[in-house]
């Protein structure tokens, strides 16, 4: 049976890449897949090889047909949105697509067209195969983008035969980590010794538990401030979280990004030993 394991972040910057890219080297028979689609990242690391390249659409936005226009004005009278002028030309930015107007114009000139709204990807990686996409700026429904690439991956390792399914997830608890979570066997969470860091891991915690998925934390540079790192520790205690395992901070993780390398492929410092126990821990308990 094929195991989801997802690495998220109640916040931005943790590191939560950094670990999904250390999982995609190190472990064997699996699919990769980037569930973050509104600032993808993972591919940095990676350097996949497209291999195929496919369109994303969702939502609508109205179009006038002039043609069949006859200029009554009721569809300016009904948008709440603003989005048509006295020309009877439609603001693409602010029409959200409700189809109101198309609904109530007389000579039925309005029609809904489905919005290019991305693309997904299916790639070649050094580590396997990747399934990754991108958002169009200011486009919507993340959420959708992010259940497509899952399906996709999903197929992909049922396909290959393949025992994991390796998903870097979106930071924070909007829609791109709800649609992520769903259906996950191992939600592993990402966080730092800060303040902000405890209160967002126990936002995107709660998330998680919501939908009954397992999670475990990681302190990423839990050095770097020991004293809140013994308040998660405590945080994890009381709520009955597993930690898992505590990363240092090491310049070397900095020069393999700036490498476009992973840490497991840099070096044999104490931080790739850490990672390792990481995944031992949780294919142990899966």
């Amino acid at each position: 049976m094929i195991k989801q394991i997802i690495v998220i972040s109640g916040k931005g910057g943790t590191g939560k890449t950094i670990v999904t890219g250390a999982f995609s080297a190190m472990v064997e028979n699996k699919v990769m897949a980037d569930c973050d689609v509104d600032a993808a990242d993972l591919h940095l690391l990676l350097n996949p090889k497209i291999k195929e390249r496919h369109e994303f659409r969702s939502g609508k936005t109205a179009v006038i047909d002039k043609s069949l226009c006859d200029q009554c004005g009721r569809c300016i009278d009904v948008c709440r949105f603003d989005a048509i002028d006295q020309d009877f030309i439609v603001d693409p930015i602010a029409c959200e697509g409700c189809a109101f107007c198309s609904h109530i114009c007389p000579t039925k000139a309005i029609r809904m067209n489905e919005n290019l709204s991305g693309e997904w990807f299916v790639s070649d990686t050094r580590f396997g195969p990747l399934v990754h996409a991108r958002l169009g700026i200011a486009e919507e429904n993340s959420g959708k983008l992010v259940a497509l690439v899952r399906k996709q991956a999903l197929e992909l390792a049922e396909e290959k035969k393949c025992d994991w399914v390796i998903i870097d997830g979106a930071p924070g608890i909007g829609c791109p980590v709800i649609a992520s979570l769903s259906g996950i066997d191992c939600a592993l969470v990402v966080t730092e010794p800060t303040l902000s860091g405890l209160h967002d891991a126990d936002r995107v915690i709660g998330v998680a538990r919501h939908f009954g998925v397992s999670t475990r934390l990681v302190i990423n540079k839990f050095d770097l401030n020991r004293g809140m790192t013994e308040k998660i520790e405590g945080y994890c205690k009381k709520n009955d979280i597993e930690m898992i395992g505590k990363i240092a901070f090491d310049e070397s993780i900095v020069k393999a990004m700036i490498g476009g390398k992973t840490i497991m492929e840099y070096g044999n410092g104490k931080v790739k030993k850490v990672i390792e126990r990481i995944w031992r821990k949780i294919q142990k308990s899966l």
